[in-house]
């Protein structure tokens, strides 16, 4: 994999994780933009860590 492929995809994966862990704490766990901010959180961080998986192993070869 290309390193710049690598570095977009994980600026594009890490921005909206971010954004959505920082609003986690001031959201009502009632509502339903908690649990679409949890569920950002949780897509985010499996996409990062393909991104991370993927970048290692292409590394290797």
């Amino acid at each position: 994999m290309d390193p710049q492929i690598g570095r977009f995809a994980f600026r594009i994966a890490f921005f909206p994780t971010f954004v959505a862990a920082v609003m986690l704490p001031f959201l009502d766990r009632r509502t339903p933009e908690f649990s679409v901010a949890v569920f950002t959180v949780v897509a985010g961080l499996i996409f990062v860590g393909v991104i991370i998986l993927l970048v290692r192993r292409s590394n290797r070869v």
